[in-house]
């Protein structure tokens, strides 16, 4: 089924119209997808991220995550907002753990809220970070509830946004057998738009396990769309994952993302 799924996604990267360059002024399909760039714009989105990694560790594992995305900004002032973003990931893995091993369910949720004042040149956010220990089985998950700092700075213009996201968590609580969480993120990226919709961009995700003394760093061109089904406006996207840097125990052979995004421009 998730085979198929990207296959869908696949074909509607290639085959998207341009339905939603019928949007009102002020939400062209251009201002749409930059805004949705914009990691603290005031816009509600349901990003569905699909994730497929093939080849991880010893065993050649895969590993199939959908990550639920929501963001939710909330007004706080004229001049200032507050963006919440939150992880929940759902996670089927079959030989990661061991050879002819299983796992399926939740893994741990992030949630982050940026403080976002209102800003033209130099966007920024900054906030905390959690880690909710949300997994359904021990295997996928910490054990630990975690906090930690997180902070956005970008820039963007008409068509063009470049910038990074960072989080730093640290486990505070939790079960005193589960190992402690120390753990620093964060993808830089750049993406530019057309007034189609269309957009294509690039991001480094680099993941440092300071208990594991692990690092993971991805290069993940990317390419999308913004398209319509009915009143529904639809952002799109498809990106191979290509590992860069990784121990031999966590770091896949390759990897490919596709991204469903439910967004509400009237927000």
């Amino acid at each position: 089924m998730k085979h198929s799924f990207l296959v869908l996604i696949l074909m509607l990267s290639v085959h998207y119209t341009t339905s939603a360059q019928e949007e009102k002024p002020g939400n062209s399909a251009q201002e749409l997808a930059d805004k949705l760039a914009n990691p603290v714009a005031s816009l509600i989105s349901v990003p569905l991220q699909n994730n497929l990694n093939y080849g991880i560790g010893p065993y050649n594992g895969v590993k199939y995550t959908i990550n639920i995305q929501p963001v939710i900004p909330f007004k706080l002032s004229d001049n200032l907002n507050l963006i919440t973003r939150w992880i929940l990931p759902v996670v089927d893995q079959r030989n990661i753990t061991g050879l002819n091993t299983h796992e399926f369910g939740l893994s741990d949720a992030t949630v982050t809220a940026f403080f976002a004042p209102k800003s033209k040149k130099i966007i920024y956010g900054i906030g905390p970070a959690f880690l909710v220990p949300t997994a359904t089985e021990k295997l996928l998950g910490t054990e630990k509830f975690g906090v930690g700092p997180s902070v956005l700075v970008m820039h963007q213009g008409k068509g063009l946004s470049v910038g990074f996201i960072a989080n730093q968590i640290w486990s505070v609580a939790g079960a005193s057998d589960s190992a402690d969480f120390n753990s620093f993120y964060t993808q830089i990226f750049m993406s530019h738009s057309y007034k189609s919709g269309a957009n294509w961009g690039v991001n480094a995700e680099i993941t440092q396990n300071w208990e594991a003394n692990t690092t993971l760093i991805s290069l993940n061109p990317m390419m999308g769309g913004i398209t319509k089904f009915g009143d529904q406006v639809v952002q799109f996207s498809v990106q191979p994952l290509i590992p860069i840097v990784g121990h031999q125990a966590i770091k896949p052979d390759w990897g490919l993302r596709a991204v469903v995004a439910f967004v509400f421009p009237g927000s």
